[in-house]
Parts: structure tokens; C-alpha cells; sequence
């Protein structure tokens, strides 16, 4: 079976390094998971996210002639759905998550809101203890 780029098939991870996961193919092919290519997450640890003799679904990046093959497993899973834009001139209201809710889940817009009233409020704090310091160091 020749294997095209861009199409999903069904492999077994056969092993895991720090840098990836190899997965066994059909027409006994291996093909490489870098680590950046197995979630839409950042993943720190891949043991957290594969193990061996687990089937998954990758799709195939590239195939060079001396049998280098590499895949994603997050390229072949749908991506998650997206909030529609609003219709109106206004921004759009920012919900931020509750406890229970991945912040992976929230859209770009929304993570950049939550980060901005992040550091704007670090800021403030820091603002606040420098000018302190300043205060009692006057001659």
C-alpha cells in the first residue's frame, strides 16, 4: 500500500521517545509523531498522551523516497468548533471559563482578552509596590 500525503489511516504506536512516537502502518511502514504533532495542546510529557499498542488515527505529512515518514495525530482529528463572529459593530462579551472548562477550549479572541486583563493586572500590582518602595527611599 502506497501511502499519499495528506490521507488518514489507522497505525499502532510500536514505540515512544522523548521527541516522539513511532506508529507501525499498513504495508508493514513506520512513520514518526513528532511531539509537537500529537495535540493542539502544548504536550510536556507524551506518556501522557500515547501508549504503546494504542491505535490511533494520524495523517501523513510527508513521505520521502528512503522511507521517511511523517505524521500528525492532531491534523487528522477535526479541529474543535469555533464561536461565530459577532454580527454587530460592538465587540464581542468575554465569558471566561468556569472551573471545569480547558482553557484550550476557549477561541484566540477570548485567550487574548484573558490575557490582557491578566497583565494589565500584574502590572497595576507591580506599579503599585514599585511607587511603594520609591516613597520610602526619598532624601
Amino acid at each position: 500500500m502506497d501511502l499519499e500525503i495528506g490521507s488518514i489511516v489507522e497505525g499502532k504506536v510500536s514505540g515512544i521517545t522523548g521527541f516522539g512516537a513511532f506508529v507501525d502502518l499498513p504495508g508493514k511502514k513506520t512513520g514518526l509523531v513528532h511531539i509537537s504533532e500529537v495535540a493542539r495542546d502544548y504536550v510536556k510529557d507524551i506518556h501522557d498522551h500515547l501508549k504503546v499498542g494504542q491505535t490511533v488515527k494520524v495523517k501523513v505529512l510527508s513521505a520521502e523516497p528512503g522511507g521517511k515518514i511523517s505524521l500528525s495525530i492532531k491534523k487528522a482529528v477535526a479541529p474543535p468548533p469555533r464561536a461565530s463572529a459577532p454580527t454587530s459593530g460592538r465587540p464581542a462579551e468575554v465569558n471566561f471559563p468556569s472551573a471545569g472548562q480547558q482553557f484550550s477550549e476557549l477561541s484566540f479572541e477570548d485567550k487574548m482578552a484573558k490575557f490582557k486583563q491578566s497583565s494589565d493586572e500584574r502590572m497595576l500590582d507591580l506599579k503599585r509596590n514599585v511607587e511603594s518602595k520609591r516613597g520610602s527611599h526619598r532624601r
